[in-house]
């Protein structure tokens, strides 16, 4: 054999694995696409939930029950922006292959 078919078989060898990696991370990506998709969801769940428990008028003038409202209204707040930091990733991302 001559050096030309050892490069040839090296780089099919390295053809190979490169391919197999490619396909390996593409489904993982998929898969956290997925679980990002099903988090947002539950989000929207959470912030819909949230926002109907603050609306309900309080009958009870109590420091810690103030705070407790406060705090449940720091959560759905929390909860909104994690959202929307998730969806401006992923809208970014459409852009991105929208263009090319």
């Amino acid at each position: 054999m001559e050096l030309n078919d050892y490069i040839i078989i090296g780089l099919c060898v390295a053809l190979a694995v490169s391919v197999f990696f490619s396909l390996k991370f593409g489904m993982i990506i998929l898969r956290m696409q997925d679980a990002i998709e099903e988090s947002l969801d539950r989000l929207d769940e959470s912030y819909a939930s949230i926002t109907n428990t603050l609306q309900t008028p309080l009958f009870f003038d109590n420091n810690e029950v103030k705070k407790v409202l406060s705090d449940i209204e720091q959560a759905r707040n929390s909860v909104l922006y994690v959202a929307g930091q998730m969806a401006s990733i992923e809208e970014a991302e459409e852009d991105d292959e929208e263009t090319t």
